[in-house]
């Protein structure tokens, strides 16, 4: 039994941590306001350095139009409510105005934060708060570049994983449904939806990892890895619309005989355990039983000639039709699936030498993880 391990400080609290230190820090010795530095620090650090760059070049204009119109209506109005609103409004007009989306939020707390603290010398507190936001701009985007740099690639090859196994665990469900071998799960749906959220969260993370490429040397295994993983939530994806398919097909009653009916389930049960497998491991018997589905299609297929159907009132695809076509088409995903398994291994094993033991380095490893 493995020990529980509590993580309460990940990467990106620690690096916010630190940049809020070193901007305060910088502030303090300068003697300048440290508020607007920590406030431009904090919301600065980004997922992937990309991001933290990207996001500068539009925060620090923004920062500026803030700045400006604070100096501008204090002027006006001294500090008053009306300066606050006004601030407020002019502020996300413009940054709307000018598509500095991403720096709206730091303008706006720029711009109000600095009323109370204008006086007399318009001019040099408008350059100070711009010194104090360039300070927390570079700082953040430099602890984010130096420290810790970001590496999604283990999460996102355990949420992969996860969600195959998700993805075996409904389909099964469902289709002992389809096939009145289990009551309706009425939370199935929602499963459901929330596998695509957390599929659309990892292309977010691959996102994420694909622009630290840019910026941070990997090595060509790391690459070759991510790849293969990106491929695997490709094929993920469609696996899911035919899930999906499923899920949502209208209620009705499929008439089987009892063979028929363990026969499906068994099938099921084959698909369920090729989608837990790391490799999609496909049995013999698998293929077997997916002739004999191809076999169950094609005589499905010609005792419902689609000339004999009358518009409105006949389906032109029966419902069991459609069933055994989407329960082959995710099988030909896994056999998709196996096949790149196995290119993948043959590739590192061109690559790296066998060690004492006879098993390949970086590939035992990664299923060790996965089962783990």
């Amino acid at each position: 039994m493995k020990p529980i391990r509590y993580k309460f400080i990940g990467g990106r609290i620690a690096k916010t941590g630190l940049a809020v230190f070193i901007t305060a820090f910088i502030c303090h010795m300068l003697d300048w306001p440290a508020m607007f530095a920590v406030i431009t620090a904090i919301v600065t650090i980004e997922p992937t350095v990309a991001d933290s760059i990207r996001k500068a070049y539009v925060r620090f204009p923004a920062a500026a139009i803030g700045a400006g119109f604070a100096v501008l209506f204090t002027f006006l109005f001294g500090d008053s409510p009306y300066t606050y609103a006004s601030v407020s409004l002019a502020t996300i007009i413009a940054c709307h105005k000018l598509k500095l989306h991403d720096g709206m939020l730091v303008a706006t707390l720029t711009g109000v934060a600095m009323i109370s603290t204008v006086h007399d010398h318009y001019l040099s507190s408008f350059f100070i708060r711009m010194g104090t936001t360039s300070t927390g701009i570079i700082v953040s985007t430099a602890v984010n570049f130096f420290v810790m740099p970001p590496n999604y690639s283990k999460s996102i090859m355990r949420s992969i994983h996860s969600l195959y196994r998700r993805s075996g665990e409904i389909l099964h469900k469902r289709g002992l449904e389809i096939f009145n071998l289990q009551t309706p799960d009425h939370d199935i749906r929602a499963e459901f939806q929330k596998l695509i959220k957390d599929i659309d969260k990892t292309e977010t993370l691959c996102n994420y990892q694909k622009a630290e490429y840019r910026f941070h040397r990997f090595s060509r295994d790391d690459m070759r890895d991510f790849h293969y993983e990106y491929k695997k939530l490709t094929i993920l994806r469609q696996i899911t619309y035919h899930v999906g398919n499923l899920i949502f097909l209208p209620p009705g009653q499929m008439e089987l005989d009892e063979s028929k009916m363990n026969f499906a389930s068994s099938v099921l049960d084959d698909l369920k355990d090729s989608l837990y497998d790391p490799g999609f491991l496909i049995t013999e018997s698998h293929h077997q039983k997916i002739s004999k589905v191809t076999q169950w299609f094609i005589d499905q297929k010609q005792q419902n000639p689609a000339g004999g159907l009358k518009p409105r009132i006949h389906h032109h695809v029966q419902p069991e039709t459609a069933i055994l076509y989407e329960i082959l088409s995710i099988h030909d995903l896994i056999e998709e699936l196996n096949h790149i398994q196995s290119m993948e291994i043959k590739h590192r094993r061109l690559l790296k030498s066998p060690d004492v033991t006879g098993s390949y380095n970086g590939i035992k490893t990664n299923d060790q993880e996965l089962r783990e």
